[in-house]
């Protein structure tokens, strides 16, 4: 099978999967909140108050995580589409296939990830 095509089909298992997870987790959301509707807001004496607002925090903040690498996945379908998958948005150079096969999503070569990392 060409690596092109190799390449689309981990990108849309990728997509697949967050997408679950996304539904997932807006699933978990939505029955925390449900659940904690009709109970005091008192948090701090109400000592399942603060799980269920902590559970309630994970969860979103999880959910803005897979949001956000689901986007990811998404522009890298679109640069697939268009050609400019696999070459650094930084400095033009191919990104090793290596790179690709771990992180599809992969904007910029490892070079070139390690200075944004670094903030350079």
């Amino acid at each position: 099978m060409p690596r092109e095509e190799l390449i689309r089909e981990l990108l849309a298992a990728r997509v697949e999967h967050a997408r679950g997870q996304v539904m997932r987790l807006r699933g978990e959301i939505r029955e925390v909140t449900l659940a904690h509707r009709d109970t005091p807001a008192d948090d701090e004496h109400d000592p399942e108050g603060s799980t269920v607002t902590l559970e309630r925090e994970r969860a979103v903040a999880l959910l803005a995580g897979v949001e956000a690498q689901l986007a990811e996945l998404r522009d890298a379908q679109e640069r697939l589409a268009h050609g400019t998958f696999g070459t650094c948005e930084r400095c033009g150079q191919p990104v090793p296939a290596e790179r690709l096969e771990v992180r599809p999503e992969a904007r910029h070569c490892v070079t070139c990830a390690g200075i944004r990392a670094r903030g350079h």
